[in-house]
């Protein structure tokens, strides 16, 4: 080639151009020798695959994680239902569905709305309980650091104060309000709705080991999120756990077999992940050793899985047994499947495994359609483990090399950018950061004129002619929601009707709380 070059040029009589060609070919054999270096030091650095991730930073949008932490939870006031206390910040909602469970002769005012809907579902929404006390737990006090802490506890306690109302006996679990079929034909406010509200319960004759359990985790988790703060308090969710755990473990069912209404919007695979989850959260909660036996009687961890959310929580089972085998509080020996499962995951997440997650153009982990809530659990959990392994002075191996915590920090990072807008797109999928998100989010109350603003009611149907279909920014910011976003191929469709990737959810922005809390402090 080289031969080739300069015998071209002096055959045209450019002596000159011949030594300028000559000396660009060796700087651009140079820089191939330095790419292919660098690409071959990708095999050993767990970290780069992310510092490099498709070059699409941008320091303005990623840079304020402070802000992001104070909308994500902002997030949750607009997603309150019943009667809104006086320090309400989103002051585009009112009072709605005061109301709840009256027919059924209990209180069960309050909670969350799901989605974009107005149905309170009880699978999820105590999943999101759990996992925003995991963030306030690990990141406390990073939270405390942001000014942060005093809201991260209210959005807990706003479910936890529903939850307890919605378990008025031990083996009685109220698991939904509302009817997904009838309110999805709807496109009302919550202010106005007039769909039929009925409730949803499981007990001894109709059981659901899944719902008992994740809501007995989401009680164990919040009792230690508070009990630094308001040990009266953490003791009554304490207590709470503890009924439904007994419940969920002795009268066995799939919750959709009781609560058929569910079964088409949030249905369960299996409850075995739930009892182990629940018994890991209560032992953390009370070193009480009849949870470590459950988990010692089980079928085991799981097995490598792919997913972590609202229907499989074996990757926390074993991220947090991965914890106290770390800290050295039970054998790493009896328990070590747990611990390499969950590094298996990491590892996975990390581009450093034997099975790595698919990873779009732009460089976001890609699980399944409505992705971004698979995303912040992976995240998560690669930030909480970061924690672990530098407080126990520890590193693991994947198959791609030693990983450190600081590799598993900048893959939390790199999604966590990428969400706030660091993309292809340049987008934020954090509804009101930066200057460019979703405007048309699939989100009743938001897209409707506020009923402050406009009391007039709005029908079933007239919420479907008038704002549904209108191509234009929804009336009301639905700060800090965090919506599906884009698909495998970072396209993304800003339209209230694409509700696979511009819904919101409660279940998302509940882990990035304490990573946002964390990245706030570390990336100032």
């Amino acid at each position: 080639m080289k031969n080739f070059v300069i015998a071209l040029v002096v055959g045209l009589g450019v002596p000159a151009l011949a030594m300028a060609v000559f000396c660009v070919y060796i700087l651009v054999c140079r820089i191939a020798a330095a790419t292919r270096k660098a690409a071959e030091s990708l095999k050993v650095d767990a970290t780069l695959p992310f510092q490099l991730l498709k070059s699409f930073h941008n320091e303005a949008l990623t840079s304020n994680y402070a802000e992001a932490l104070n909308k994500s939870l902002l997030y949750y006031e607009a997603q309150r239902s019943g009667e809104l206390p006086i320090h309400q910040r989103v002051e585009w909602r009112a009072y709605s569905a005061l109301s709840d469970g009256r027919e059924a002769g209990v209180d069960l005012e309050g909670g969350y709305y799901n989605a974009g809907d107005n149905v309170k579902f009880g699978f999820p929404l105590a999943f999101t309980i759990t996992m925003l006390s995991w963030s306030t737990i690990e990141f406390q006090a990073q939270l405390k650091d942001n000014n942060q802490l005093t809201y991260a506890l209210e959005a807990i306690q706003w479910g936890t104060d529903y939850l307890i109302k919605a378990h008025p006996e031990p083996h009685v679990l109220y698991g939904q309000v509302g009817d997904g079929d009838s309110d999805h034909a709807c496109w009302q406010r919550p202010e106005d709705m007039t769909t039929p509200r009925p409730a949803y319960k499981i007990d001894e004759k109709n059981p659901g080991s899944d719902l008992a359990a994740e809501t007995a985790a989401a009680f164990a988790a919040a009792s230690l999120a508070f009990n630094p703060k308001n040990e009266t308090y953490a003791s009554i969710l304490l207590t709470h756990a503890k009924q439904l755990f007994e419940f969920a473990s002795n009268y066995s069912g799939l919750y959709q077999n009781s609560i058929t209404s569910a079964a088409k919007f949030f249905n369960s695979s299996g409850y075995e992940d739930e009892l182990l989850w629940a018994a890991v959260w209560l032992y953390r909660a009370t070193n009480e050793d009849v949870y470590l036996d459950f988990v010692d009687e089980s079928s085991g961890p799981g097995g490598p899985r792919s997913i972590f959310y609202w229907d499989d929580k074996y990757v926390g089972v074993q991220v947090l047994i991965a914890k106290l085998v770390l800290e050295g509080n039970i054998d790493g020996e009896a328990y070590g499947q747990y611990k390499s499962q969950a590094e298996e995951f990491i590892c996975n997440c990390l581009q450093q495994g034997k099975n790595n997650v698919q990873q779009t153009p732009g460089g976001l982990l890609w699980f399944l359609s409505y992705n971004l809530q698979y995303v912040t659990t992976a995240a998560f959990v690669a930030a909480a483990y970061s924690e672990y392994l530098t407080t126990n002075l520890a590193t693991f191996d994947c198959p791609g090399g030693t990983i450190k915590p600081n590799d598993l920090l900048l893959l939390a990072k790199s999604q966590v950018d990428y969400i706030l807008g660091s993309n292809p797109r340049s987008t934020s999928y954090m509804v009101g950061l930066g200057p460019n998100y979703p405007t048309q989010v699939h989100h009743r109350g938001a897209s409707i004129v506020s009923i402050k603003v406009n009391p007039a009611p709005v029908s079933c149907k007239g919420g479907y002619d008038l704002y549904y279909g209108d191509d234009v920014p929804n009336p009301n910011l639905l700060e800090g929601a965090v919506v599906y976003g884009p698909d495998e191929n970072d396209i993304y469709s800003d339209l209230r009707s694409n509700y696979e990737q511009a819904a919101p959810a409660t279940v998302t922005p509940a882990p990035l709380v304490g990573i946002l809390a964390k990245l706030a402090l570390t990336f100032k």
